[in-house]
């Protein structure tokens, strides 16, 4: 915490995300991008062959870690809070940022929730990155997978969509607004 006084000054650092929230936005940004490009190339790929199956694998143990990241990103979030915008943000801005991040939050418990469901229920392996296997914690059933499925690949295209709503409010806010939103998080 004090690196980031230091870099930004005392006073820029009371308007930014303090480290460990930068870091967990980035990283779990990136995640997601990954998870979003492995599932669609999977899906054009042939079933039960490499390399669609070693894709998967990756899918399935970049989206567990997500998981597990928003759980701490969460506590993290609720024991520092989010710093104030040096200029407030308009009241119908303010209702859409965090419309948009509660969504978000929403999803990104989601998207992986049901593809463990999917995954588990189906019989699928669980794996995280070839150092474990993922427990199954619902019993083998062909009707609960497919709904998980189902689930998931819908939750996938409206995390990708909600993900480019909100690049494209980065976008209007740092080079048509001009306003400082985005040092918020870098």
């Amino acid at each position: 915490m004090a690196a980031d006084v230091l870099a930004a000054g005392p006073d820029e650092a009371r308007y930014q995300f303090d480290r460990v929230q930068r870091w967990l936005h980035w990283i779990m940004a990136a995640l997601i991008f990954a998870a979003i490009a492995l599932g669609v190339v999977s899906d054009y790929l042939p079933a039960g062959r490499q390399p669609r199956q070693g894709l998967l694998e990756v899918h399935k143990s970049i989206g567990l870690t997500i998981l597990a990241l928003i759980v701490v990103r969460v506590i993290w979030r609720l024991m520092r809070s989010e710093p104030p915008y040096r200029t407030p943000l308009g009241r119908l801005n303010h209702l859409a940022s965090r419309a948009g991040h509660v969504l978000l939050y929403a999803l990104m418990l989601f998207v992986p929730i049901t593809g463990y469901l999917y995954s588990a229920a189906g019989g699928y392996d669980l794996p995280w990155f070839g150092l474990l296997q993922w427990p199954r914690l619902v019993p083998h059933d062909d009707g609960l997978s497919a709904w998980g499925k189902l689930l998931h690949d819908r939750g996938g295209w409206v995390i990708a969509a909600v993900v480019g709503l909100h690049l494209a409010a980065v976008v209007w806010h740092h080079w048509i607004k001009r306003d400082d939103v985005l040092s918020r998080m870098t």
